[in-house]
């Protein structure tokens, strides 16, 4: 059945389709998945008129608006079962969107394991791997066997994507190797797990960042890596799904602050029209204000531009040079120090380096620029040599963009090693701060080389 006519359905109140899909492996994020292109009130309604087996399903799957909107609306009994049935990792991700009374309030619902588990986790930084750790794991010890290994697995385990991977521990609980899980049915049941073993694995500290983890999983094409504590004992594993959710919201987030607006706490479709206003005014009446310095400048070279009035026309052309040109560096730059290809310390190489990419570059610019004023004036399209020699107009534009747009790449790649090396987002150097930066000195660079070569 086609899912606008399965939304139809469910909007009539109609579940019977729904609940008959119920055994499909990708139900549960279905499920969620058009939940959540409802009316939050129907949305609601829809998932309480489900058998509580399916809501267990399908909570994780939710955003956290319909989980705290059905979590009102269920009796405390069966709030209770649906957190102490969720995996740990999705556990502490709905725990990550409650104030502190509700944390108490729905921590007191778990039972003694979960909540001491909960409560331990919560303790650690927001952006730790701690925050994404699923305790429910299996491991093997090395003298076992691969049958008593696989019996123990088949008792245990559950169908994870980290059942793929068996982590291994000695005798005192430390890890000491990881197998995938393919080395056992490869191999005769008789040998041990120590025959198998290779020696090499890769884990991650409890303590570690989420990007540490989307680096090892990206560097090592791991679909799940175990969690271990200064004892080298495994706490717990990390999948790559987890950690893909992560970077993604990550990813949206700086991707909203770069172009100037605050992180959006809820996908945009669901964010409400006046908490948009207020996301996107902040920066825009900071940004506004900043801009009001470009006039201000602007008011300080009135002598010169009554002078020579042909200086306004570049004006547009010399601000967006500059301003573009700092946009594209600091998106390099921010993208290179997410992906770890550069770090705080190399910020001599990157001065190095975009200083002559922005001599390159404003050399071109201001090469077409000198030709289009030639053009122009040779053809009879503008008397640029009015007043002055429009030669000097024109090598007075060159100029100007080999200095503001060297500028502009300048900032646009300090700016964000800078906020790095205060331990602050580089996302927030967006590109209209940038540009609103270099908007302003360039006037100055452009003024400052007209007033030298037109002697004003």
């Amino acid at each position: 059945m086609l899912v606008q006519d399965l939304r139809e359905k469910i909007l009539e109140g109609d579940l019977s389709e729904l609940l008959h899909h119920s055994k499909d492996e990708d139900y549960p994020a279905q499920v969620a998945k058009l939940l959540s292109s409802l009316p939050t009130d129907h949305a609601i309604n829809t998932f309480l008129s489900l058998p509580e087996k399916i809501q267990v399903q399908i909570f994780s799957f939710l955003d956290h608006v319909l989980q705290l909107g059905v979590i009102e609306e269920l009796p405390r009994s069966q709030v209770s079962n649906i957190l102490n049935n969720l995996e740990s990792n999705d556990r502490i991700a709905f725990f990550d969107t409650l104030d502190g009374i509700e944390v108490t309030e729905f921590l007191n619902l778990l039972n003694d394991k979960n909540r001491l588990a909960t409560y331990d986790l919560l303790g650690y930084p927001e952006q730790s791997v701690a925050r994404l750790i699923n305790t429910n794991f299996t491991t093997v010890r090395k003298e076992w066997t691969i049958g008593q290994a696989i019996e123990h697995l088949r008792r245990f385990y559950t169908d994870t994507p980290a059942a793929n991977v068996i982590f291994v521990i000695d005798s005192n609980g430390k890890l000491v190797d990881d197998i995938p899980i393919r080395r056992l049915v490869l191999n005769e049941h008789t040998k041990t797990i120590e025959d198998i073993m290779d020696g090499f694995y890769v884990k991650l500290d409890i303590q570690d960042s989420i990007e540490d983890a989307i680096q090892k999983f990206k560097e090592y094409d791991r679909v799940a890596l175990p969690v271990t504590n200064s004892n080298n004992v495994v706490m717990g594993v990390v999948t790559v799904d987890d950690v893909i959710d992560e970077s993604e919201e990550k990813y949206t987030k700086d991707m909203q602050q770069f172009g100037g607006v605050e992180s959006l706490d809820l996908p945009y479709v669901k964010t409400g029209f006046f908490t948009l206003i207020q996301k996107r005014a902040g920066w825009l009446i900071i940004l506004f204000l900043s801009e009001m310095l470009t006039a201000t400048a602007m008011q300080h070279f009135q002598v010169e531009l009554d002078k020579a009035l042909v200086l306004a026309m570049f004006v547009p052309l010399i601000m967006s040079s500059g301003g573009n040109s700092g946009s594209q560096a600091a998106t390099l730059i921010i993208r290179a120090m997410a992906l770890k290809e550069l770090s705080p310390k190399d910020w001599w190489y990157v001065m190095r380096r975009e200083i002559f990419s922005g001599l390159t570059l404003g050399a071109i610019l201001g090469t077409i620029g000198f030709i289009r004023i030639a053009i122009w004036q040779q053809l009879g399209f503008y008397n640029y040599g009015e007043h002055f020699n429009w030669v000097l107009v024109a090598l007075t534009v060159s100029f100007s963009l080999i200095g503001i747009v060297m500028w502009g790449t300048l900032s646009g790649s300090m700016i964000p090693i800078l906020l790095k090396r205060l331990k602050l987002d580089p996302a927030t150097s967006s590109a209209p701060f940038v540009a609103t930066l270099v908007d302003v000195t360039g006037l100055i660079i452009y003024f400052s080389v007209a007033a030298m070569m037109l002697h004003l």
